[in-house]
C-alpha cells in the first residue's frame, strides 16, 4: 500500500491494530470479489475467534499474501479457498493469519460481513463448493446464448 511516496506494509499496519483498506487482484476470489471493481477491510483478528466464512489475510509459508475464505478448522489448523476455487489449502497455523476481512466495499458502498445480505450469500457459495465448477460453467454457457440470440 502506498500513501504518496512512502510505502506501508499491510502486514505492519494490521499488526499495529489499525485497519487496511486493499484492492484485492486475481481472480480467486470472484464472484464474491470481483477484482478492479471491490475493495476489502481488513483488521487484525485473534484466529481463535475465526469461523468457518470469513475471509481472512494470510502468508504462505515463504510466499505471498492471501486473501481466501475459511471452508474448515481442526486441531491441525485452518483450512481455506477461494471463492472460485473447488480445491482447499491447508492445515495453515494460526501464526500465518494476519487480519480478517470485516468489511466488502462494492461500488462506492460498505457492506458489513456480520450483516445477513453478505452472510447468506456466502454461506450458500461455501456450501456449493464442490459443485462450483459445473454451475459456474452453466451460467457462463446462459449468458453466451443470451447474448447471442438476443
Amino acid at each position: 500500500m502506498e500513501t504518496g511516496t512512502q510505502r506501508q506494509d499491510i502486514e505492519e499496519i494490521l499488526a499495529s491494530g489499525r485497519t487496511v483498506q486493499i484492492k484485492p487482484q486475481g481472480y480467486s476470489m470472484y464472484p464474491l470479489i470481483v477484482p478492479g471493481r471491490d475493495q476489502v477491510i481488513l483488521r487484525r483478528e485473534d484466529p481463535g475467534k475465526l469461523k468457518r466464512g470469513d475471509v481472512a489475510l494470510y502468508r504462505r509459508d515463504g510466499s505471498i499474501l492471501v486473501l481466501h475464505r475459511i471452508c474448515k478448522r481442526d486441531e491441525k489448523g485452518f483450512y481455506m479457498t477461494g471463492d472460485n476455487q473447488t480445491e482447499l489449502e491447508g492445515p495453515l497455523r494460526p501464526d500465518q493469519i494476519r487480519g480478517k476481512m470485516i468489511a466488502l466495499i462494492r461500488n462506492g458502498r460498505e457492506i458489513d460481513t456480520r450483516s445477513l445480505a453478505y452472510r447468506i450469500p456466502c454461506a450458500l457459495w461455501l456450501f456449493m463448493r464442490p459443485v462450483r465448477r459445473p454451475v459456474s460453467l452453466a451460467v457462463a454457457a446462459v449468458k453466451r446464448w443470451f447474448k447471442k440470440h438476443l
